[in-house]
């Protein structure tokens, strides 16, 4: 590999990697290089499935990513009928942090995504909202040891998303209310912040459609005279150049008329 690379970066004319006897990192140019490569991928994938669009049956891969929540809420709807009309397609699935899910698909890393709409959607990318949730604030059910009732929240320990939509909102809602919050921990994943309030460790913020579908929801209550942070919607992206493909524009296709 270290053969083949030195090669490729004589042929560029420039370094890819930097090097030390402890880490190994891309360069601007290979950070260039890894888009690219990336995106031809892409394009040959697509070339591909553009040959089999005459064939009976769609036949390929389709990569997708969510949050935990998501695939239990939405997935089974969106691939139940989609399986049922292309049997040849296989799907591969990737759970994790919500907020990563656009940065996925706009790096190529994913052909479509269950995402949490933006403030500014990315340029050539396409959304199709599925549900709209607001951010709550919630608490433990046992909160004694946060103040009984939990009355003076703002001045508790916080446990918010480290990133992503939530966390722009909760520190525009800072700002605007000049409160300088008292942060126990940044957490990536909506799921493990119910998990951590659950626990005691203080309040958090997720949206609403998380704490319904918890296994831990019992275990954690609203706080009173909730603040409005704003529409919080959930839906589905893709790159349009990736609506060429047949496979992507059939899960598109569907999602469209649904």
């Amino acid at each position: 590999m270290s053969r083949n690379l030195k090669h490729l970066e004589d042929e560029l004319g420039t370094r890819l990697m930097e090097r030390d006897n402890r880490s190994v990192a891309l360069t601007g140019d290979g950070k260039r290089l890894l888009q690219f490569a990336r995106e031809t991928l892409q394009q040959w994938e697509t070339f591909q499935e553009s040959l089999l669009t005459d064939a009976e049956q769609l036949r390929g891969q389709l990569s997708l990513y969510c949050s935990v929540t998501a695939s239990y809420s939405f997935l089974y709807d969106i691939l139940t009928q989609f399986r049922s009309r292309h049997p040849g397609i296989n799907i591969k699935l990737h759970t994790g942090d919500p907020a990563q899910a656009i940065s996925r698909v706009t790096n190529g890393l994913e052909d479509v995504a269950i995402a949490t709409r933006p403030e500014r959607l990315p340029s050539g990318l396409d959304f199709k909202p599925i549900t709209h949730s607001p951010l709550v604030f919630i608490a433990p059910t046992d909160n004694t040891h946060l103040g009984g009732k939990v009355t003076q929240w703002r001045n508790l320990p916080m446990i918010i998303s480290e990133d992503g939509l939530a966390r722009e909102r909760f520190n525009a809602w800072c700002r605007k209310e000049q409160l300088t919050p008292n942060i126990y921990a940044e957490v990536k994943g909506n799921e493990a912040i119910v998990s951590m309030v659950s626990l005691g460790f203080g309040i958090g913020l997720v949206p609403r459609i998380v704490l319904d579908n918890s296994p831990l929801k019992q275990k954690v209550v609203l706080i009173e005279n909730q603040p409005s942070l704003g529409p919080f919607e959930t839906g589905i992206c893709v790159l349009k150049k990736r609506l060429k493909s047949p496979i992507v524009a059939a899960l598109w296709q569907q999602i469209a008329s649904s």
